[in-house]
């Protein structure tokens, strides 16, 4: 290269554009001394928000899913299960929820369970002030209609299923609509509840009174079979009416032989009676459903055991 040659590669070199310019920083190296950038305050808005959303929508997960837990904290007490019932536990396990029992009962006094019930829920019960079991279908047709045994025959009942001494009854019940049959005996040898004087004071029999009129007025709803109506066809309470001198229809309208009586009381006299419940006393619940007064002085406890006074 002539010496006249360099001053011209030279200022091409000087001329030549900045490769690097445009280039991006080199990253730092592990270890180095860089720093995250500060967030900005529009990004730790949406972040903020993002946090609140997420612990709303898991809060709303936890509390939907306790929602199905609620029904079995406020349960109501026991219910009234249907005649030939297995002890609670049993039953619940047994019982599908088919309803069948409901379908098959003349005076359709088998409900369903409802969310109150807890895990008794789609469960069928007996509310007997509203509805008893009044044995109309004289065979237990709940019991022939129960596809799992939950209700079940007496004589049908596996040995393993354990019973409570005090569900037991003496015998098997006897149905005063039909005792003139050649076998009066309902097939049951547990009872479904035991029927209290809870209240004594207001029974019209402890107090003397009769009754004259319809057992229950306003828009009770309830029926019930009378034999010397119709045995087959049961009718509204409502469209039967007494005439009383003295209040006897938790004896007169229990369907079960020898399960309440009246006696007289010691006290004062005069014609007062006092109902005395009785061993046979299956939990049918006709008494508590007739009884004039309101509230009932008559109750049927649920799945309680008979206790000797």
């Amino acid at each position: 290269m002539s010496e006249a040659d360099k001053p011209a590669a030279a200022g091409n070199l000087d001329s030549a554009p900045d490769s690097s310019a445009g280039a991006p920083a080199p990253r730092a190296a592990k270890g180095g001394s860089g720093k995250k950038p500060p967030l900005s305050e529009a990004r730790r808005r949406e972040n903020r928000r993002r946090f609140i959303r997420s612990a709303l929508l898991a809060t709303g997960v936890v509390g939907f899913s306790l929602l199905a837990y609620v029904p079995v904290v406020s349960a109501k007490g026991r219910r009234l299960r249907p005649p030939g019932a297995l002890e609670e536990a049993d039953f619940l396990a047994s019982c599908i929820k088919c309803g069948q029992c409901v379908q098959v009962c003349p005076v359709e006094a088998i409900k369903l369970g409802d969310l109150v019930d807890g895990f008794g829920i789609g469960a069928p019960h007996i509310d007997a002030r509203e509805q008893a079991c009044d044995f109309s279908c004289d065979a237990v047709q709940c019991v022939l209609a129960c596809p799992t045994g939950a209700l079940v025959y007496s004589d049908k009942r596996e040995p393993f299923l354990k019973m409570r001494d005090g569900v037991k009854l003496p015998d098997k019940p006897i149905l005063k609509a039909k005792e003139k049959d050649a076998d009066p005996r309902l097939e049951i040898r547990e009872r479904i509840g035991v029927a209290r004087l809870a209240r004594p004071d207001a029974c019209l029999a402890v107090q003397g009174k009769g009754l004259k009129g319809v057992a229950r007025d306003g828009d009770f709803d309830g029926r019930m079979r009378y034999m010397d109506v119709d045995r087959w066809k049961p009718i509204r309470i409502q469209d039967h009416p007494y005439d009383l001198e003295l209040c006897d229809l938790c004896v007169r309208e229990c369907p079960i032989k020898d399960a309440i009586k009246l006696e007289p009381l010691t006290e004062g006299g005069g014609k007062r009676m006092v109902p005395k419940v009785l061993e046979g006393c299956v939990g049918c619940g006709v008494c508590e459903m007739i009884c004039p007064v309101d509230a009932a002085a008559i109750v049927v406890d649920a799945q309680a055991e008979w206790k000797k006074s």
